[in-house]
């Protein structure tokens, strides 16, 4: 599980490592552009309390990710388009905390090209 920290607070807002990994991509790019969204998701019901939170996220707001693992996680490209559409919309980014995210795997590749990625069933 890993730890985002936004604004000057020290309590960490827990993402599990995947789905961190794909917010941060997703969030790296439109903030280094300059653009501002929102980000929203659900309270998990085993914490007692229902409910849901959506963050402001602009260049200016402190933002930091941190991973439980210390091997980056792989990252899905169909997953990263249709999270970054989502962030442009008017209703902006909702992410899933206990989304299981397809693996990526190398797909063998013709002679003398690199391997494409396709996803495991």
């Amino acid at each position: 599980m890993g730890n985002l920290y936004y604004g000057n607070t020290a309590d960490p807002i827990l993402i599990p490592d995947p789905v961190l990994a794909h917010l941060k991509v997703v969030a790296a790019t439109k903030l280094r552009r300059g653009e501002s969204f929102t980000v929203s998701w659900a309270h998990s019901p085993a914490g007692g309390a229902g409910g849901r939170t959506t963050l402001w996220l602009q260049p200016a707001i402190p933002l930091r990710f941190v991973f439980q693992t210390n091997e980056p996680e792989q990252l899905n490209p169909d997953l990263l388009k249709e999270m970054a559409n989502e962030a442009n919309s008017s209703a902006g980014l909702t992410i899933d905390l206990d989304a299981r995210i397809p693996a990526v795997v190398a797909s063998p590749a013709p002679t003398g090209r690199t391997p494409r990625p396709r996803f495991a069933a």
